[in-house]
């Protein structure tokens, strides 16, 4: 089978086309480089043994799309490509909405265009707003706090919408919760261009000296310390459950799978636990909350595990401890 893999030499994207090339299936990459590197396609060579076709181009160039499925007889398409910062999100709505949905009607235009009808979505846990309860289960109340999390949810109807116009087209929406650590060759990780804007790229720049320590937004939520609580996955549980959700492909339907741990952290948590297995000392810096942000949000996962046989399998310090490796062999 032959995957298009929008957004693939980023964070998830790029450790996503190492498992999809090591269960077999055939890799093709678009990816317009605007937060990930040319030189994770000769990582994943050299990790896989195999080269992933790759082309530079934007999922909104309609003749670049339009010439990639023609070339290559895409079966499926996993869609990774998107801006995904929420804070960044609320400063800058329009390209949000211009680069996540533009892109994606684009994307789907073609697809039905070339008679492709199977794709797995990159969504995320943030369609759930401010959950009134955890653990979040997938038929939780759907709403947004800020525009990334609306463009998600955007896309998501999308998607359903594209169903019932064509009840052969299917669609894996994957609500992500928080994905942190690296690759166990350390060759790929969280690497993003410019300034950082997640969490665990924000403690590496403290750890390395960078910046004076780790800004944590707010500490008066109604929490177990006051810091926000979030379900932190590792990279590559998050990988595997792509290939588990192609298991459900060509069925004609929409499904809705939650990929977490299930289990809560706060910022005070994640940073303490980074410090205690890496032997670092990043200092906590307190700030007023930051717009957009929830208190608490964790996944219920129970849904992928009896569904597609998915489990998450690695913890938080293994998610630290490979985080702190990949930064260091970068230097």
């Amino acid at each position: 089978m032959k995957i298009l893999v929008t957004g693939g030499t980023g964070f998830i994207g790029s450790h996503t086309c190492v498992e999809l090339i090591e269960s077999g299936y055939e890799v093709v990459i678009i990816d317009n480089l605007y937060n990930s590197s040319a030189d994770v396609i000769d990582k994943i060579e050299k990790i896989t043994g195999v080269r992933p076709v790759f082309y530079e181009a934007d999922i909104r160039d309609a003749d670049a799309l339009d010439r990639i499925f023609t070339a290559h007889d895409i079966e499926a398409v996993i869609h990774f490509a998107g801006l995904k910062a929420v804070g960044e999100s609320v400063e800058k709505p329009l390209l949000y909405y211009e680069w996540n949905i533009g892109g994606t009607v684009t994307l789907l235009q073609q697809m039905q265009k070339h008679g492709c009808k199977n794709i797995v979505f990159s969504s995320s846990a943030t369609v759930y707003g401010a959950p009134k309860s955890v653990p979040i289960t997938e038929d939780f109340p759907l709403s947004t706090t800020n525009p990334y999390g609306s463009t998600k949810l955007m896309i998501e109807n999308i998607l359903q919408d594209v169903h019932v116009s064509d009840p052969y087209f299917c669609a894996i929406l994957l609500r992500y919760f928080n994905p942190i650590g690296a690759h166990p060759s350390y060759l790929l990780g969280e690497k993003p261009n410019g300034i950082p804007n997640n969490l665990m790229p924000r403690i590496i720049c403290a750890a390395k000296g960078e910046t004076e320590g780790i800004t944590v937004f707010g500490t008066d939520y109604d929490t177990k310390d006051g810091t926000g609580v979030r379900d932190y996955i590792h990279v590559v549980d998050l990988a595997k459950g792509h290939i588990k959700a192609l298991q459900k492909i060509n069925t004609g339907k929409v499904h809705i799978y939650n990929l977490g741990t299930g289990v809560g952290y706060s910022v005070f948590e994640l940073v303490d636990t980074f410090n205690k297995v890496n032997g670092t000392n990043v200092k906590k810096i307190i700030c007023d909350r930051r717009p957009g942000d929830i208190a608490e949000c964790y996944a219920n996962p129970q849904k992928a595990l009896d569904e597609i046989g998915w489990k998450a399998q690695l913890g938080i310090e293994e998610m630290c401890k490979s985080s702190w490796e990949f930064a260091k062999h970068q230097d």
